[in-house]
């Protein structure tokens, strides 16, 4: 995901609700109502009790590498915890998500949780895990290896307590949120293995306290100079591919853009060239672009070529009853989980106009999508229990 990298305290998602179900638990009175119910009770004061357990997932999963397109080694690893905690029809899409259902006591609504795999970094990353007192340090720690325990938490804590739903509930390790992923793993989801299936949708990403419904849409490219290349001494003079990249990207750090709503650019990648005394033949550039404003997208997208990655925008109006239940959760736990903008797994359900938020996992992450990432553990059990409860209520009518 890409946020703000400090952010602050919890949430997260989970499931169920109990064998005798609560009407109308999506409403400010049913959550409180539902939070009352001694099973919901039991099954929160476990998220707590258990999340040393939570913490100590979510260093395993980060210490398994998950590269952008090279996400198999971890998924196997969700794979076999979807298994053993008794999730039911574990399998793996064309795409390489990992799925695993929890019955309902009905078969509405159909709710999904999710959690992506991937990383940043690249192979050969290392991806070993430090840890000093609350603070875990590794890449990935935040972004999105909380995620990913909040999700097993949520499965675990459900199969411990027996809480049960309404509705069923699939649980989602996706692949492809980072980078030139572009959401491959929820456009599978999405458009073939649970196509027309979906009522409800929620992504865990990262850390804090947040509830986003406003996708902020992404458009990346890759820009390549070609030239004949040749001997730096030799050739001396001959058009540098390396030179004309330099040009350009000094241009676009210099672009003005007219937007009401938060617009962005950025180089990311550059490469090119064989060796230090050689006019390469080829230089290129990875350029990410950012809003939720389509329009601001499309201003930008003139000056650039080659798009390589389309995430799309859009956003929920502020009495979305899914949004309305996120933020009548955190009241009844009583944290705060402010309404941001995020680019995430959830923009493509957004854009499908299936009723997405992206919440965050609890405890502060800092420095997302660096080496130096970190992650502070301090209180982060709420932000399981902020997971589970939202889960709940959103697994009612």
């Amino acid at each position: 995901m890409k946020r703000r990298p400090d952010m602050t305290a919890l949430a997260l998602a989970v499931t169920g609700i109990l064998a005798t179900p609560v009407t109308r638990a999506q409403s400010p009175g049913g959550v409180a109502t539902l939070a009352r119910q001694p099973a919901v009770r039991a099954a929160l004061d476990t998220a707590r009790t258990s999340e040393p357990q939570t913490i100590a997932d979510q260093i395993r999963f980060c210490e398994v590498p998950a590269p952008p397109f090279k996400e198999a080694d971890r998924a196997g690893l969700l794979r076999a915890e979807f298994s053993r905690l008794g999730l039911l029809n574990v399998r793996q899409d064309r795409a390489g998500n990992v799925l695993g259902d929890r019955r309902g006591e009905g078969s509405r609504p159909r709710l999904v949780i999710a959690a992506h795999l991937d990383t940043v970094f690249p192979e050969g990353t290392d991806v070993r895990v430090a840890r000093q007192g609350n603070v875990l340090r590794g890449p990935g720690i935040g972004d999105n290896c909380r995620g990913l325990a909040v999700l097993v938490a949520i499965v675990r804590v459900m199969e411990q307590t027996g809480v049960q739903t309404t509705g069923p509930v699939t649980f989602v390790a996706n692949v492809g949120e980072e980078g030139l992923g572009d959401l491959r793993g929820m456009k599978a989801l999405f458009g073939e293995t649970l196509k027309d299936q979906i009522e409800r949708f929620v992504s865990i990403d990262n850390a804090g306290i947040h509830v986003s419904a406003t996708g902020t849409g992404s458009h990346r490219y890759r820009v390549t100079f070609r030239g004949p290349g040749g001997h730096s001494f030799a050739q001396f003079g001959m058009a540098n591919p390396a030179d004309a990249l330099g040009r350009a990207i000094a241009k676009i750090a210099d672009w003005q853009i007219a937007s009401t709503s938060r617009t962005t650019f950025n180089v990311g990648r550059i490469g090119g060239g064989t060796s230090v005394n050689s006019i390469p033949t080829e230089a290129w550039m990875e350029v990410d672009l950012r809003s939720s404003d389509a329009g601001a997208l499309t201003a930008l997208d003139v000056k650039l070529r080659e798009l390589v990655g389309d995430r799309p925008a859009g956003a929920l109006p502020m009495d979305a009853p899914i949004l309305t239940t996120a933020q009548a959760v955190a009241r009844t736990l009583g944290v705060p989980a402010a309404v941001s903008e995020s680019s995430s797994d959830a923009n493509l359900p957004i854009s499908l106009r299936i009723p997405a938020i992206s919440i965050g996992g609890g405890g502060r992450s800092f420095d997302s999508h660096t080496p130096s990432e970190t992650f502070d553990t301090t209180d982060s059990w709420k932000g399981t229990q902020y997971g589970l409860l939202l889960t709940l209520a959103l697994a009612e009518p």
